[in-house]
């Protein structure tokens, strides 16, 4: 009788937890174990045909959509160029302004004949998109690189360059058929990468360039002539710039074939740096885009 008399309480004991789990009053085992954290990313949607996520330090991505789907480059051309420019040409170094070079808006330009340091003209080219700007670096450059690297093509050393540079940093998707990436028709591109390819090439120019790249975290750049007969302002054509806490550098892109693109690299928080892509978008998605995947790329590495 005492043995039946235990098993009994023992029934009641079970029957009685069950319920008080059931009620939310008593934790089950399966409430208490820890649950896995949902994806920041699951059922984001994003205008462009392409994007990546990385987090550099691991090398894991975070999110992708299309990553190694060859599409127009636009303006993230103008990143190699500078990184290309930056090979033959000390930033301190000067450049006699051949023709007007003008940038996002009217008033910003540099003037046929001024002298600017290297340095300047690369963040007037970088943060204004100037295409001009572009072909001004590349043929400053030219003679340095024409000397560094005998086998380029006259008059075009630093687009050989270009593409000699996406070959050993290993961009398999990534060519240049220009150094500014506007289109050259209403069918060709003046360049084409991927997402992944322009992830891989951020992340080497942050690294190996920083100083070069860091003025276009800026909204804007107050830019002087060595003679001091004029100031220009350089203004940001991304417009997500401020938006972005810990932005290291970004790059717009955008032309009719390429839509919008952008690409960014910010610090999640000290020496934690992420990098981010969007190609095809449109000229405003691509900002709404980029928000999107750095708000999710905060919450996966924080979480």
């Amino acid at each position: 009788m005492a043995g039946a008399s235990v098993l009994a309480l023992i029934a009641l004991a079970l029957i009685v937890s069950g319920a008080l789990a059931l009620a939310g009053r008593v934790p089950s085992e399966s409430q208490t174990a820890a649950a896995p954290a949902a994806d920041p990313f699951a059922g984001i949607e994003i205008a462009g045909k392409a994007a990546v996520v990385i987090d550099i330090p691991s090398g894991k991505t975070l999110y992708e959509k299309n990553p190694d789907a060859a599409l127009p480059l636009a303006s993230l051309t103008k990143v190699m160029l500078a990184l290309v420019v930056a090979e033959a040409l000390p930033p301190d170094s000067i450049i006699v302004i051949p023709y007007y070079a003008g940038g996002s808006a009217g008033e910003e330009h540099l003037g046929k004949g001024e002298r600017w340091r290297v340095q300047d003209v690369v963040d007037f080219t970088l943060i204004t998109s100037s295409n001009n700007g572009a072909g001004i670096l590349a043929s400053a450059a030219e003679p340095a690189l024409r000397e560094r690297y005998p086998e380029s093509p006259a008059g075009a050393a630093a687009l050989f360059r270009m593409n000699d540079l996406a070959r050993e940093l290993g961009l398999t998707s990534t060519y240049f058929l220009n150094v500014s990436g506007l289109d050259l028709s209403a069918t060709q591109a003046g360049s084409y990468g991927s997402a992944r390819d322009m992830a891989a090439l951020f992340a080497y120019a942050v690294s190996a360039e920083p100083s070069l790249f860091a003025g276009t975290a800026r909204g804007g750049v107050l830019l002087s002539d060595l003679d001091g007969n004029r100031n220009t302002t350089a203004s940001n054509t991304n417009s997500a710039q401020g938006s972005i806490p810990g932005l290291i550098m970004g790059k717009t892109g955008l032309t009719d074939l390429a839509g919008g693109n952008l690409g960014v690299v910010f610090d999640l928080g000290l020496a934690h740096p992420v990098v981010a892509v969007v190609l095809g978008s449109t000229e405003n998605g691509r900002f709404e885009d980029m928000e999107k995947l750095i708000a999710a790329a905060r919450k996966a590495l924080t979480q």
